[in-house]
């Protein structure tokens, strides 16, 4: 995510902050770089004009230039003012207090806007929202089919009219049909354009009379910059939605769109998509987003996933086997297993300060833990349990069972003894109190 942008802010602010002392002058050739740097990302001319004029203003003050720091507090005016160009803070969704939400998702054909809306529904419902998934995409071929699917996959009941070509019929009806079988929340997926039209715009504007919705999103592809920004202005004119949904943006190396956006049309980013997995999907906070693209990190967002994922039993019964020195196979297979519902290993890396540029041109392939994890599953119970007792045959029979070499699986049965010689330091008496702490660590 952003890669480029990242590693060409970086590299502009090296310049500055390894200067003893500041000027006008060397501040002003740094925010022209910045500004350049903005520019080629595809963010709105006038957005990375105001941007300059902002942090130039407050980075030519008396205390920046007579700071012993000066390199610190000018990386500290751009992560506030990006922040700031991004929304300030997170923007919930909108719940009605009385009757059921209704979340209306608009935007152009190819956004991503059914998945999203499946994802959201995974979302709203692990958060004890009785979810009701509406199929109103009346012209694009299978799109009733493939939310459908989408519905089963999560279990989540989907609403539609076979046949019918009257969408605002099929939104109003959902309603109702919502109502009668108390379910709290619907999320009505309307038809997508390959361009902004005025018979796109109609039905929408009719959907939204026929259902008063609770939030009106538009559903964006990311990775389309300045294109993106300009289709979100059109939408907002005529149908004047509550927010953004940023999809794609695990491929969006520029970010020109997620700058942009908010500053155009004056609407929070409200989440955002990462990945094609139906739980990758995250509510937007500008200030995480802002330490990610000065390459920072988000351990925050990292530490949330990490508890959202984790079983509370299941961390204090991983704490005890590791100071008694009884990690296995079975042990590591669930943490294998935790690490894939979290996401992408290099999204996760990704959230560690400073580990974003240096990935940069590292090949992490998620597939490479698919492979550890089939080479454990052709394990016997009692081979995971002891895995001392694997002998030569033992290792070929894993290899052949897990469709791997035997190279393959005597490598991970050596990082897993590695790994675990790791641990028996912990087990040590002088550890014993870090490891109890561990589980405890909590970001208020």
């Amino acid at each position: 995510m952003f890669e480029d942008l990242t590693e060409k802010i970086e590299k502009a602010l090296k310049k500055i902050t390894g200067q003893g002392r500041l000027s006008e002058e060397n501040i002003s050739e740094t925010l022209r770089e910045i500004r350049r740097i903005l520019l080629d990302a595809d963010v709105n001319y006038k957005v990375a004009k105001q941007f300059i004029d902002n942090v130039k203003e407050k980075s030519l003050g008396k205390e920046v230039l007579t700071s012993i720091t000066p390199g610190q507090l000018i990386t500290k005016i751009i992560f506030d003012e990006l922040t700031k160009l991004m929304g300030g803070s997170g923007s919930e969704l909108t719940i009605s207090a009385s009757g059921p939400t209704i979340i209306l998702m608009v935007g152009l054909q190819g956004s991503g806007k059914t998945t999203f809306s499946a994802k959201l529904a995974k979302f709203l419902k692990t958060r004890n929202r009785k979810v009701l998934l509406t199929a109103a995409d009346v012209y694009r071929p299978a799109a009733r089919e493939q939310l459908r699917i989408l519905a089963g996959q999560i279990d989540v009941p989907l609403f539609t009219i076979e046949d019918s070509k009257d969408a605002v019929k099929i939104a109003k009806d959902s309603v109702d049909y919502a109502r009668d079988n108390g379910l709290n929340t619907i999320i009505i997926d309307t038809a997508g354009r390959l361009h902004v039209d005025d018979e796109l715009m109609d039905e929408v504007v009719r959907i939204k009379q026929s259902v008063n919705p609770t939030e009106i999103l538009f559903v964006v592809d990311s990775m389309t910059g300045q294109d993106a920004v300009n289709s979100a202005k059109a939408f907002h004119d005529k149908v004047d939605f509550n927010g953004v949904i940023l999809t794609k943006l695990d491929g969006d190396a520029r970010g020109g769109c997620a700058l942009s956006i908010k500053a155009v049309v004056d609407k929070p980013i409200k989440f955002v998509s990462l990945g094609e997995k139906l739980d990758s999907i995250e509510v937007f906070y500008p200030d995480r987003m802002a330490s990610r693209i000065l390459g920072k990190g988000d351990i925050i967002s990292l530490v949330e996933k990490a508890q959202a994922e984790v079983d509370e039993k299941d961390a204090e019964d991983l704490q005890k086997k590791i100071l008694a020195n009884k990690f296995d196979f079975e042990d590591f297979l669930k943490q294998i297993r935790m690490i894939k519902k979290m996401g992408s290993l290099k999204s996760l890396m990704s959230m560690l300060p400073g580990v974003g540029s240096a990935l940069k041109n590292v090949d992490l392939e998620d597939k490479q833990i698919v492979k550890v994890e089939s080479i454990i599953q052709s394990m016997t119970r009692q081979e995971r349990k002891n895995p001392k007792i694997l002998n030569g045959s033992r290792r070929l029979r894993i290899a052949k069972g897990s469709g791997n070499s035997i190279q393959e699986v005597n490598r991970v049965i050596k990082q897993f003894a590695e790994m675990q010689k790791m641990m028996k330091m912990f087990s040590s008496k002088g550890n014993k109190n870090f490891l109890s702490n561990v589980k405890n660590i909590r970001f208020n």
